[in-house]
């Protein structure tokens, strides 16, 4: 079947058959819709040109813990195969495409005395290519994947990489500012240092849950701080852009209406979006009270002469405060939360002992892997921000749904259905929202999942030397979307 036909029978299943009949709701006109994706999830050639070995490289080729022995040595093989990339993000109508940057293609030893120009060369491509298909490139510095030669030297428990990774953000600043005006320098702060600390690579921080993940978090905070000023004080004048990150979270709905569930709630809010939000949103800045006299209280309890959690200065805490031009935000679901009938006293630190509430899902909600659909729960989550945070502007950049890699994805289409529904009621009740990211443009390695779930808007053909795309039917219901800048009601 020709491709073109084959489009046009997928917008006419579309929308005869899988949308939800009701309500035509239309969204502002202030709020922009793009896709994204990350570098070491789709580029492949992972040891094309003078590229370095990352964290991801050396974890998928030596551990083992990829759930189908996979790798992304190719994976959509976007290095060679961009140019289609484009024209998707073209047949879509995305007003924006978010990417990251891979810090070993630009900086092949991790520092940076040394560039690659094949790799520097590589984003000036796909950077001028979006610009020329007016899409507007969304960069994102940092999406896991360091060099290992920096891992080896303690990755984020080291505080020089504090350092390093500023001198890596430079590098982008001065290579693609002139063209890229939305940055963000890392994404989602609390997976790199919660649950995949010690995991990605052979590191002193391994089975210190409790410890080393709080001494991630610090030093990636203030490596963020000292991009922001950077980028602030030097760059901004010029390039005229904007700077952030994103923080990722599920949202957590207080399993009753008494106050130590809606206590449990609110700490496991503040131990997983407020471990971060809070130092940089936050009126008074710092970490939360409620982490600090948490950890604190637990590591009294187990006999540590002070805190796990580290502490920032007064200077440090003034630094971090509004150093986002926007809160950037991925959620894709929801649990619930209630506190123990029993407190239980452990002797061993960890992550989860602090934090000491229960979560669980309830069975009737609609799921796939992971994901639980609660639509109502990112409504709940975008209300949560907008209140704790004086009303931000909120930029929603990821928001997906896992499947097999169905190419008449229903679930899929019934999902962004139900949470771009939940996104115009958060923004009737007044959230600041400005932007929407679908998680994922195609299909591509999911981490520790490998290839075995799917959330791309596009099918990849893994077994085709030429990693062929295709749309599915979500494909073409995001599109309508898009191009009507409307939505039926769930």
């Amino acid at each position: 079947m020709a491709f073109a036909n084959f489009v046009a029978l997928l917008c006419f299943l579309t929308t005869s058959i899988f949308t939800v009949k009701g309500e035509v709701r239309r969204f502002p006109d202030t709020i922009s819709f793009g896709v994204a994706t990350a570098s070491y999830q789709i580029e492949g050639a992972w040891n094309v040109s003078d590229k370095g070995e990352s964290i991801w490289d050396r974890f998928t080729h030596t551990t083992g813990l990829i759930e189908d022995g996979s790798n992304a040595d190719v994976a959509c093989d976007s290095y060679h195969q961009h140019k289609r990339d484009v024209e998707m993000l073209k047949e879509l109508g995305v007003d924006y495409y978010r990417f990251s940057i891979s810090w070993t293609r630009i900086l092949p030893d991790g520092f940076s005395n040394r560039l690659s120009q094949d790799g520097i060369a590589y984003y000036d491509t796909l950077i001028n290519d979006l610009l020329a298909a007016n899409i507007t490139p969304y960069v994102t510095i940092y999406h896991w994947d360091h060099p290992q030669c920096l891992q080896d030297l303690g990755g984020w428990a080291n505080p020089m990489m504090v350092d390093y990774y500023t001198d890596f953000a430079e590098v982008a600043f001065e290579a693609f500012g002139d063209r890229v005006k939305h940055w963000l320098t890392f994404n989602e702060p609390f997976v790199i240092c919660n649950q995949w600390n010690g995991m990605t690579a052979k590191t002193p921080s391994v089975g210190m849950s409790g410890i080393a993940d709080y001494l991630c978090g610090h030093n990636l905070l203030k490596a963020h701080a000292k991009t922001y000023h950077l980028y602030d004080d030097v760059y901004r004048p010029t390039q005229k852009g904007r700077i952030g990150w994103t923080l990722s979270t599920h949202h957590y709905e207080a399993a009753s209406r008494s106050p130590a569930d809606r206590e449990a709630a609110e700490r496991a809010m503040q131990f997983e979006l407020g471990w971060f939000g809070h130092p940089v949103f936050s009126s008074e800045g710092d970490y939360s009270q409620i982490l600090k006299d948490r950890v604190n209280q637990k590591s009294s309890e187990q006999g540590y002469p002070r805190s796990r959690l580290p502490e920032f200065t007064s200077e440090e805490v003034a630094y971090l405060k509004g150093t986002c031009d926007f809160f950037g935000l991925n959620h894709y679901t929801t649990y619930l939360v209630r506190m123990p009938t029993m407190a239980l006293k452990s002797s061993k630190a960890g992550f989860e002992d602090d934090l000491g509430v229960e979560k669980f899902v309830d069975p009737s909600w609609p799921s796939s892997a992971w994901v639980k659909v609660v639509p109502w729960g990112f409504r709940n989550l975008l209300n949560w921000i907008r209140n704790s945070y004086n009303s931000p502007e909120i930029i929603v950049f990821e928001n997906g749904f896992p499947d097999q890699g169905d190419k008449d994805d229903v679930g899929r289409i019934n999902y962004y259905n139900g949470y771009m529904n939940a996104l115009l009621d958060a923004m009737e009740d007044g959230c600041n929202v400005t932007a929407y990211t679908a998680w994922s443009l195609m299909d591509n390695f999911e981490w520790s999942m490998g290839y075995t779930k799917k959330f791309g808007l596009y099918h990849v053909d893994f077994n085709d030397p030429m990693r062929t795309r295709m749309p599915k039917a979500s494909t073409m219901y995001y599109k309508s979307i898009l191009e009507t800048r409307t939505i039926e009601r769930d």
